[in-house]
Formats: C-alpha cells, sequence, structure tokens
C-alpha cells in the first residue's frame, strides 16, 4: 500500500486554498456529502455542466479523490498541475481507454474515491448524453460501490444557484455491465430533476 500522504503532497496542500477560495466565489449548495464515506474505495459518478465540475466534487469531502480528465488538459499549459493532482489521464476520441481503466482500477484497489463523468463531455442539455460504461465497469471490477451525483445550476461569481446533490452508495454487483448503466443513468437523471423541480417552484 502507497503512503497516500507522500503521494498526495501538492494535492493536500492545495486543496485547502482551492476550497475556500471556490465557496467564496461560487457559494455552492450541497446536498447528502453524508453519503460520501470517511474511508474506503468509491466510484463517484454525475453529469458533467462545466470545466469546474471536479473541483465541485472535490470540495465536498475530506478525502482525497482522483479524478479522470481529458488528456488534452495534460498536454496544455497547466498539464503540470493535473499530474500533480494525481487526476487520470483520458483520452476521449479514443473507442478504449484501457491504460486510463487500470489507473482507476489500480486507484480503487488502493482505497481512493474516483471520480467519473460517463456522458465524458460537458453538457448543458435538459437530457443527459449517453453514458460511457467505464463507471459503471471499474465498480464492478473492483466490487466498490458507486455514489451517484447531479450538479445543476450555474456558475455565477458571488451568487448562489449552483447545487450538487449526492445520493446513496449504490452495488451494481448483481447486475451486468449495460443493466448497471442504465439504473446508473436513471438515477443521475432523476437526481438532477430533482434539482430542477425544486429551483423552479
Amino acid at each position: 500500500m502507497p503512503n497516500k500522504s507522500r503521494k498526495n503532497t501538492f494535492y493536500i496542500a492545495v486543496r485547502p486554498i482551492f476550497t475556500a477560495i471556490f465557496k467564496l466565489l461560487y457559494r455552492p449548495t450541497i446536498i447528502g456529502k453524508e453519503y460520501i464515506p470517511t474511508e474506503g474505495a468509491y466510484v463517484l459518478a454525475g453529469n458533467h455542466i462545466h470545466a469546474l465540475d471536479p473541483i465541485l466534487v472535490d470540495v465536498c469531502t475530506k478525502r482525497i479523490v482522483r479524478t479522470l480528465a481529458k488528456s488534452e488538459l495534460f498536454d496544455g499549459a497547466f498539464g503540470w498541475f493535473f499530474r500533480k493532482a494525481n487526476c487520470i489521464s483520458v483520452d476521449l476520441d479514443a473507442k478504449k481507454n484501457p491504460e486510463a481503466l487500470q489507473s482507476a482500477i489500480d486507484a480503487l484497489n488502493e482505497g481512493y474515491l474516483v471520480n467519473v463523468s460517463p456522458e465524458a463531455a460537458r453538457n448543458l442539455e435538459d437530457t443527459l448524453l449517453p453514458f460511457k460504461p467505464g463507471a459503471v465497469y471499474m465498480s464492478k471490477k473492483t466490487n466498490v460501490k458507486v455514489i451517484p451525483y447531479a450538479i445543476y445550476g450555474e456558475y455565477k461569481l458571488f451568487k448562489k444557484g449552483l447545487t450538487i446533490k449526492f445520493s446513496k452508495p449504490v452495488s451494481y454487483v448483481e447486475n451486468s455491465v449495460e443493466e448497471a448503466n442504465d439504473l446508473l443513468y436513471k438515477t443521475i437523471t432523476n437526481l438532477r430533476k430533482e434539482l430542477k423541480d425544486k429551483t423552479t417552484l
């Protein structure tokens, strides 16, 4: 078992700063963060509306979160940041990402939280994009539960209106990958609808 503190020194050092700044700037409403256990491996899976979504997820827990991020981010000017933060690179143009999948599975086997956006792209439409099965596959492969979440609202500076809601951890051990993916899609769709309905009341 690797020394997590040593492996994530940069992440641990900067996260309190990012958390304080993020909450000051966007004032998010966080619902259900108690569903994220204080220890143990879990897959966090939710919809994707903005580039800052991974930071929003991070500020909901004091635990280390390993996020799957598109490979282009690692090649840009801030590539060093994503590597230091121990994000997992994913090639969104490839049909399969065996290296990314294995890295995520390794992280789960080490007891981390792994954050995945099954839509694999930002989406502001009312209907979610079709889900890629990576989240449920890595969950079944490692026998860990998935914690679904939904994000709704807008990232407006110094204004409320951004909400994230987590649901209870779910086990998909008894389901096929296809069934599990459909169930996860429905769960996140319903979470998002709850947030939308609450906002429009």
